[in-house]
């Protein structure tokens, strides 16, 4: 399974990445796929060919054995922990809170400062696109994606405030709520990331940006009124409820890589990428719920 972040599903936690125990399904031949010629194979107990490893005999360890219970990887200095995840999320996501309170605090409501932020949305998305495709993880490029995602936010969640007030506040409320909520729901493994729920959840996501994608050209040639789908009524409440558990679905994927990358002994850079993949996914939940919050207040 590839996640739903192109920053997964370029380099890091898929299973065929190569990293000692992502893919120790047997091959024909008895080896282990991932263990010749991996740095982190050797001595690792785990990468033999089915040695503690329960998910060896499933039909299914082939198509996704990360879907498993996995072994823990020996410890090692150069392997990603769970505090360097926490480490690089803080960093990156505090580059955004600061780009986006300084933005809020030195840019007033007007329309050169919604077309700076329109430009800094642009900026951030391809720097997003070229991280995505980048082999390994550049701090500089996600420290730089975070500012100017923070500048976008701090524009736009100045706009909604001036006209909706609290908005932004009751947002980050929100995004932390449906974050909170999706890490205990699935800490507590009420739900179970597998294949097919990946399956499933990413064939909506698509249909759901594509149909947003054709909302927006409708939009935009005067075919559909008041931003069709997406307007500040009762049908546009219920795409973006939609929105916000897509973007929980999202958080799962997330989960389940991180989880996997450190109890397969993933290269500490990796952490960057978990990072990344966290700030476009609290992104979307924070934009999401900002229109949300603003629907619900009404035009008062």
């Amino acid at each position: 399974m590839r996640s739903s972040n192109p920053v997964f599903s370029r380099r890091g936690f898929s299973r065929d990445n190569g990293y000692a125990g992502f893919n120790t399904a047997p091959q024909a031949g008895g080896a282990a796929v991932g263990t010749q010629g991996n740095p982190y194979a050797q001595g690792n107990p785990h990468a033999q060919p089915g040695a503690g490893n329960p998910y060896a005999q499933n039909p299914y360890a082939q198509q996704d054995l990360q879907y498993g219970a996995p072994p823990q990887a020996p410890a090692g200095t150069d392997r990603m922990t769970m505090d360097d995840v926490v480490m690089r999320s803080a960093m990156t996501l505090g580059t955004v809170v600061v780009g986006a309170v300084l933005a809020w605090a030195l840019l007033p409501v007007s329309s050169s400062s919604y077309g700076l932020a329109i430009g800094a949305a642009i900026i951030a998305f391809v720097l997003a696109i070229v991280q995505s495709f980048k082999r390994k993880a550049s701090p500089a490029l996600i420290l730089s994606y975070a500012a100017f995602e923070g500048v976008f936010l701090g524009v736009i969640s100045e706009m909604f405030n001036t006209r909706w007030s609290g908005a932004p506040f009751q947002a980050v409320l929100g995004t932390m709520a449906v974050t909170g909520a999706t890490l205990l729901i699935y800490k507590a493994g009420w739900i179970r990331v597998t294949a097919r729920y990946a399956r499933i959840g990413m064939a909506i996501a698509i249909a759901f940006v594509l149909v947003m994608a054709v909302n927006l050209l409708l939009v935009a040639f005067g075919v559909a009124e008041d931003g069709g789908l997406r307007s500040m009524g009762p049908l546009g409440a219920i795409v973006g409820i939609i929105a916000i558990v897509l973007g929980a679905f999202f958080l799962t994927l997330d989960f389940k890589q991180i989880q996997d990358g450190i109890a397969y002994g993933a290269p500490r850079e990796e952490s960057w990428l978990a990072a990344f993949g966290l700030t476009l996914t609290l992104v979307w939940i924070y934009i999401e719920m900002l229109r949300l919050v603003a629907i619900f207040s009404g035009d008062d």
